[in-house]
C-alpha cells in the first residue's frame, strides 16, 4: 500500500512513511503467514517482550514466544536480526541487536528466556558487513574494555576510525565457535 520511496511491503512506523499505509501492509502481511504478529518499538535496548503481548508495540529489541502461531518479529535496516530457537521447537525468539544492543547484552536477555540456552540454535541474519560498518574510538573503546577479544572484531582505518565485525561481535557474546 505504501507510494513513491516507501512502494511496497514498507513496515516500519519510524521512516516517515505513511502510516495509515504501514498498518495496511501489516496486516497483508498478518494475512499472509497465518500468525499472530507483535510489532516492537526497537529502542537498542536489552528489554526481551513475552509473546503474547497484550497492549500496544512494547519498547523491546527481543520478542519470545512458546505460543504456537504467534510469530517473532524484529525489523533490521544495517542491525543484525539474530533468530533462536529450542533444540525441541517448543521455544523460539527473534533479536535486533545493533552495537549498542550487543554491547549492553540483548542476545544474552533474550537467550536467559529459554529453559535450556546451552542448546538453542542460533542464526545470524542479513546485516551489514565487517567490511563497511565504520565507528569511532568511543564503540572500539567500550567493546573492548567489555572484553579485550573484542579487539580481533575491529579493524583499524587510517581516519582513526575502525571496521567493525557485528556477527565476530555477536558470536563472542553468545560465545559460539567462529
Amino acid at each position: 500500500m505504501s507510494q513513491g520511496a516507501f512502494e511496497g511491503w514498507n513496515l516500519g512506523l519510524h521512516v516517515g512513511d505513511d502510516p495509515d499505509a504501514v498498518q495496511q501492509n501489516r496486516l497483508a502481511l498478518a494475512r499472509t503467514v497465518h500468525g499472530e504478529l507483535t510489532w516492537l518499538e526497537q529502542v537498542h535496548g536489552t528489554e526481551v517482550v513475552r509473546l503474547p503481548y497484550r497492549g500496544t508495540h512494547p519498547q523491546a529489541d527481543a520478542a519470545f514466544t512458546e505460543t504456537i502461531g504467534q510469530i517473532c518479529t524484529v525489523m533490521t535496516a544495517d542491525c543484525l536480526p539474530v533468530l533462536f530457537c529450542s533444540h525441541d521447537g517448543h521455544q523460539v525468539a527473534a533479536a535486533h541487536a545493533g552495537w549498542r544492543g550487543l554491547l549492553k547484552g540483548v542476545l544474552e536477555s533474550t537467550l536467559s528466556f529459554f529453559d535450556q540456552p546451552d542448546r538453542c540454535f542460533i542464526w545470524l541474519g542479513p546485516a551489514i558487513g565487517p567490511q563497511a560498518f565504520e565507528v569511532g574510538d568511543e564503540v572500539y573503546q567500550a567493546f573492548t574494555s567489555y572484553s579485550s577479544q573484542a579487539k580481533s572484531a575491529f579493524s583499524p582505518q587510517n581516519s582513526g576510525k575502525y571496521l567493525a565485525d557485528l556477527y565476530a561481535l555477536a558470536t563472542q557474546r553468545l560465545r559460539l565457535p567462529a
